[in-house]
């Protein structure tokens, strides 16, 4: 009988040895804490995109301390998410007369709401460009969920305090308001609002958080960098509200034909790309004109109905290097790219598997308890810098996009959420594009991801 014991014993250890074999096979990336935190310096690190002959202009969060914008009061996380809510459950509702890539991107009998816009008050990137001849200095969030673009111009009644002046329609010798009979006006379709007394054709976006703008549709010249693009078509905004931020204007960058990319489509040939930082203490950029090589790429899918948003079909996910087992069935609503949302909204049965690896190759630290709409989360308590598993996203036609690690986590939480279902519309959001050069390639049909650009 005492040899019993001895077996038993052998029997666990063994067990043991298995059990701990297994962990080690998950493959691990270190994060630092103080990457998590609010900057207070700007990184002088150098972003570097793809191409040499587009337009790059840099690109900063605007709240970080490389913004041009003068309040830097980063808001909580608790209203970031809030708000994050608010702009994808709009995205959402936009597709639910069809069922995600399978039925809006492909069937025509999709329709639209009345609220055209997203949320203007997620919008975390800005750039700075120059309006009107002579160019005066505008600095304008950018947003693959608008295709209109505006400022707020002069005479002004109701608009929100801003860090640059505000743009005067009549100092430009370039500028030119459209006609309410002019075809741009007629192709603003929902976004036309009548109109002036003296002929001049009106626009409105009414966005998914309940702030609008409105006032003259025109156009002028724009600067990007010492580069310029004739005509550019924009909103002058007389009227705005619900907007509580610095920045001057936003600068629209769907598919449909109002946006800059589609404006600028006969000369860079509908292709751009875009570097999010890893941190709101360093700096990306914008290109026009991307060039297309060294990128990992997956088929763009697009909808004549809802032309603003950027279709892709996410396949699978892999945690420490093993795919998770989903059925493929759960990525059958599809996803769409999106730099104004947050954090990625997931099928809720991938969401599950992803949530239940994480915590299993997260359990040298504790639980803690959720934080909004972010359920995975950890204690870091004394910890400096901790040990989190990889995470990649695999996209149709073999794109594998490894994560880095600050698109991972956001404060101490797994930085993806689950839909409430999967019938739902995915949305893979800014945290997990962060450091890559995500490429918009209209023209030949792909999104591309290219890493550590930024």
């Amino acid at each position: 009988m005492a040899s019993v014991p001895k077996l038993l014993l052998l029997v666990l250890c063994s067990y043991h040895t298995l059990v701990a074999h297994a962990g080690g096979d998950l493959s691990y990336t270190v994060l630092s804490l103080g990457s998590l935190k609010s900057d207070s310096v700007c990184s002088k690190t150098k972003a570097t995109p793809s191409s040499s002959t587009g337009f790059t202009v840099p690109l900063h969060h605007r709240h970080g301390p490389c913004s041009p914008l003068t309040s830097k009061n980063m808001p909580t996380l608790a209203e970031k998410l809030q708000r994050d809510k608010l702009r994808a459950a709009n995205i959402q509702r936009k597709f639910s007369a069809a069922i995600g890539i399978g039925g809006a991107f492909q069937q025509s009998d999709a329709t639209v709401p009345t609220t055209l816009g997203t949320s203007l008050n997620t919008l975390e990137y800005v750039i700075t460009v120059g309006l009107g001849s002579p160019a005066v200095t505008q600095t304008v969030l950018i947003d693959t969920g608008s295709d209109v673009s505006w400022v707020q111009c002069k005479p002004c009644s109701q608009c929100h305090s801003q860090a640059d002046p505000l743009f005067d329609p009549s100092s430009s010798s370039t500028y030119s308001p459209f006609s309410c009979g002019s075809a741009t006006c007629t192709q603003l379709g929902q976004e036309g609002n009548g109109c002036s007394s003296s002929q001049q054709c009106q626009y409105i976006v009414k966005y998914g958080d309940d702030s609008t703008t409105t006032g003259t549709y025109s156009s002028d010249t724009l600067a990007l960098g010492s580069n310029t693009v004739s005509d550019f078509q924009f909103g002058c905004s007389n009227v705005e509200s619900g907007f509580n931020d610095q920045a001057d204007g936003l600068m629209g960058l769907g598919g449909a034909a109002q946006s800059l990319v589609s404006q600028t489509a006969g000369t860079f040939g509908s292709a751009f790309s875009y570097c999010l930082p890893p941190t709101p203490g360093s700096s990306g950029f914008l290109t026009l004109g991307a060039g297309t090589s060294g990128f990992v790429t997956t088929p763009m899918l697009r909808s004549s109905q809802i032309p603003t948003f950027y279709g892709v079909r996410l396949q699978a996910i892999r945690v420490g290097g093993t795919q998770l087992n989903i059925p493929s069935s759960a990525f059958s609503a599809g996803a769409i790219m999106d730099s104004g949302t947050v954090i990625t909204r997931l099928p809720r049965t991938a969401y599950s598997a992803l949530s239940s690896a994480f915590k299993a190759g997260m359990k040298q630290y504790k639980p803690a308890p959720a934080s909004g709409i972010l359920d995975t989360c950890f204690n870091f308590k004394g910890q400096t810098s901790i040990s989190i598993p990889t995470v990649a996203l695999v996209f149709s036609g073999g794109a594998v996009v490894d994560l880095d690690p600050n698109g991972i986590m956001l404060s101490n939480c797994l930085a993806f959420a689950g839909n409430s279902d999967d019938t739902s519309l995915g949305i893979i959001g800014n945290v997990q594009q962060r450091t890559f050069e995500v490429l918009y390639n209209v023209g030949g049909g792909a999104v591309g991801f290219r890493s550590g650009a930024c």
